[in-house]
């Protein structure tokens, strides 16, 4: 599976590439905040919020993997019954997962800004 779909982007987008760039922007700069409060040894109410968060942002951008990778976390979150050791796996694949969805969307941003067209993205 592909870390950001391109479809699901344009969808989102209207097909804009100026916009999509913009919103790919966004999410890079709101990624490195959500990264702190994904802290295993902390609130587990905070951590789930910000899987939840996360997972929204993800899955309307086209990164379905973490998307994914945030559903599990929030739902083991929210349980109560959520060992440290379960946790510290959890919110690991989520790091893992927005450490690849940010760098491929800078990848993504900087081909848009360039060619400010999605099928030209489709030619590479």
């Amino acid at each position: 599976m592909a870390v950001v779909d391109l479809d699901q982007l344009r969808l989102m987008t209207g097909g804009d590439a100026g916009i999509a760039a913009e919103v790919l922007g966004i999410f890079r700069t709101q990624a490195d905040m959500w990264g702190r409060l994904l802290d295993a040894s902390g609130d587990a109410q905070q951590w789930s919020d910000a899987c939840h968060t996360i997972k929204g942002a993800a899955l309307s951008v086209g990164c379905f993997p973490l998307g994914e990778a945030c559903g599990r976390a929030e739902t083991l979150g929210r349980s109560g019954a959520a060992s440290p050791a379960h946790t510290g796996i959890a919110l690991s694949e989520v790091k893992d997962r927005l450490g690849e969805a940010v760098e491929a969307i800078a990848r993504l941003e900087h081909r848009l800004m360039m060619t400010r067209d999605f099928d030209a993205l489709r030619a590479e």
